[in-house]
């Protein structure tokens, strides 16, 4: 079974949607963890004004029969509440001009040139999404590209985080540091860059317990779990690096003090180090998974950056909307529900069953 789910919406639009297919039958769905997540997603030290308007919860459009999975794909929605600002500037509809009295079109007209965007972000989609599309409006850019559609993300990996949890896989995420520092520095380096006008990143570290052994394959390159972990989480805006186990501190240090030596205590095979981060040859190996994920400082400040125009072709001040100072816990939020979703789609891969009965008999005797 494979689990795949497409997502739709923009940052200011109606609503953000997303279809997930591959969810097998009778998985009970615990709304309540869900929308913690969603919840999750927009705190953090540095969050900006968006946060204090939205309250992301779920609404499940099918899929779902009392709490319970149908087997069908499930279809979600989060309401975007500060739609209610954005109704011009946003309408699906053309608006008919010919029909309107002048006071009302030079208002539509004035709202719409006010939400208008021309001047790039260093950084952002804006300049190569408006080369694409041969967009006049970053505006056009901005809205999908924006991390807002990170929501959407995160209602689906919760979704599998829930399942996972059937089968006592557990995920969890910790802050490495922000600009280089760690511990209480955190918060007064995220209040300095605030007073400065400009943004923060950091690392964040995701964890997963109790994986069995052999989810992924060796086989082919676009089945090696390391690979697939990789790209989900190289999605999220403004990651820049992944690294599992000890990443590219591998590249300096010797073999001996690299690889994960095997002994056996009990009869049971166990390791000293987890060096590897819990993937061998593109497959679970029966140790925590551990991936860390960088990210960069969000393109949008309050100090914007020297740019262009594209409407007048001049040099300009990049644009600035109403933006973070820094969004990394956020994002360690995204990133341990992505990862929740390729490792169900590997678990699922390898228990296989058409729903949650059949899955857990499977793994059961896989166990024994």
């Amino acid at each position: 079974m494979t689990i795949r789910f497409l997502t739709s919406g923009e940052s200011h639009g109606k609503c953000l949607n997303a279809i997930i297919e591959g969810i097998g039958y009778g998985y009970e769905l615990d709304f309540d963890f869900i929308n913690n997540e969603l919840k999750n997603r927009q705190k953090g030290y540095g969050r900006g004004g968006r946060m204090k308007i939205e309250t992301d919860t779920i609404e499940v459009k099918s899929g779902v029969r009392f709490s319970k999975t149908t087997g069908s794909p499930i279809c979600i929605e989060i309401k975007n509440r500060d739609f209610e600002n954005w109704k011009i500037p946003m309408s699906v509809e053309k608006f008919d001009f010919d029909s309107m009295d002048d006071d009302t079109k030079n208002e539509i007209l004035s709202k719409i040139e006010e939400k208008k965007i021309t001047k790039l972000r260093p950084g952002h989609a804006d300049y190569a999404g408006s080369i694409k599309f041969g967009a006049d409006d970053i505006r056009d850019i901005l809205e999908r590209s924006s991390a807002r559609e990170t929501a959407t993300r995160v209602a689906v990996g919760a979704i599998c985080q829930n399942i996972l949890l059937n089968f006592n896989i557990k995920g969890s995420f910790e802050i490495v540091s922000i600009n280089g520092k760690t511990g209480e520095d955190i918060k007064s380096e995220i209040d300095n860059a605030k007073k400065d006008g400009v943004s923060l990143g950091g690392v964040i570290k995701v964890i997963y317990k109790n994986l069995p052994v052999g989810l992924g394959s060796f086989t082919h390159w676009d089945k090696r779990l390391d690979g697939l972990l990789a790209q989900a989480l190289m999605s999220i805006p403004a990651v820049k690096s992944v690294e599992i186990g000890l990443g590219k501190e591998c590249a300096y240090l010797r073999g001996d003090m690299v690889h994960d030596e095997m002994f056996i205590d009990n009869g049971k095979l166990i390791r000293k180090t987890n060096n590897s981060g819990g993937i061998e040859g593109g497959m679970t190996n029966g140790e925590d998974v551990i991936l860390t994920v960088a990210m960069k400082p969000i393109p949008t400040m309050a100090k914007p950056l020297n740019s262009i125009d594209i409407k007048e072709n001049k040099e300009t001040k990049a644009h600035f909307e109403r933006a973070d100072t820094c969004a990394v816990e956020a994002m360690g939020t995204v990133a341990l529900n992505m990862a929740a979703i390729i490792l169900l789609n590997a678990f699922f891969d390898k228990f296989g069953g058409d729903g949650y009965i059949e899955t857990l008999r499977n793994y059961e005797q896989r166990k024994k």
